[in-house]
């Protein structure tokens, strides 16, 4: 029985000091290939640095909303209309989309690598915001951050690994307007809304599956098509039950992939077979 872990970020300093091991146990357990979303520049160095040490761990490059910078902008032309509040003003927007656009331009450089399987991890998070800048203008910011991704995807026929939070409406409506964009709406939030696109996308289903509260989940999991279901761990973050407050692993991908199979009435075994054929798929790996 082989898995693919489609999302967990090994490049996190909390794996710094036993990834061999981490590895060696998750392929015991099955796994067989990783996929790290890079979602940082600071950390894409390390994801490529593992992908390149490790055969069968391979990495996305993009840029997080939550990795949207909004200091040391260069805001020279604002006017001084606005020099009181400059966040607040649309040439400010501006330069903070031209900032981070070149963040990514830099990003975009490792996308030739033999590894590089996918864009992202990018999207929209309107969970997290800065309390320095006004909410409209993050949300702008990510918005227009995510659409430079998208369109990078398409151009170079990759995947996107998307991350949506709190912003489910705004997500789809961006996605509806780019028919050719594909890939993993990576920790699906169970808004139903977000099934419209399981034509062109798969969802990442992880150790939330597990957890006693996930009510959503549970109920919206079985109306996903079983041919667009892929399943990660998001470690080091979101453990399944029942080591849920330790740090996670992808060797805790058959403990995610049994509670689902319970929920959709399958065995593990064709659970295993369909969601690994289709993170091979989405990847071509």
């Amino acid at each position: 029985m082989q898995f693919v872990d489609t999302h967990c970020h090994l490049d996190d300093e909390r794996y710094m000091e036993d990834l061999p091991q981490v590895l060696e146990s998750a392929s015991a357990k099955g796994v067989g290939a990783c996929v790290i979303p890079a979602a940082s520049p600071a950390t894409l160095a390390r994801a490529i640095e593992i992908a390149q040490a490790y055969g069968q761990v391979y990495f996305a490059c993009g840029l997080h909303p939550c990795e949207i910078e909004y200091e040391g902008v260069d805001c020279a032309g604002l006017d001084s209309a606005v020099s009181l509040a400059p966040e607040s003003s649309a040439d400010y927007l501006a330069a903070v989309c031209a900032h981070n656009c070149a963040r990514l331009e830099r990003v975009f450089g490792h996308i030739g690598h033999e590894k590089c399987v996918a864009i992202g991890e990018c999207g929209l998070d309107y969970y997290h915001f800065l309390k320095s800048v006004p909410k409209e203008t993050q949300k702008q910011a990510q918005k227009e951050i995510f659409i430079t991704q998208i369109k990078r995807a398409i151009e170079l026929d990759l995947p996107l690994i998307v991350h949506i939070r709190e912003a489910s409406n705004d997500a789809y409506e961006i996605l509806a307007k780019f028919p050719q964009a594909r890939g993993i709406l990576h920790c699906y939030n169970a808004d139903e809304v977000l099934l419209k696109l399981h034509d062109r996308f798969y969802y990442g289903i992880g150790g939330v599956a597990t957890f006693k509260n996930a009510r959503r989940l549970l109920e919206v999991l079985p109306k996903i098509p079983l041919d667009r279901l892929v399943l990660e761990t998001d470690a080091p973050y979101l453990t399944p039950h029942p080591f849920r407050g330790q740090r996670n692993s992808p060797e805790y991908i058959p403990l995610i992939a049994t509670r689902v199979a319970e929920i959709l009435g399958i065995s593990q075994d064709t659970l295993a077979e369909t969601s690994t054929k289709n993170a091979r798929m989405i990847f071509g790996i």
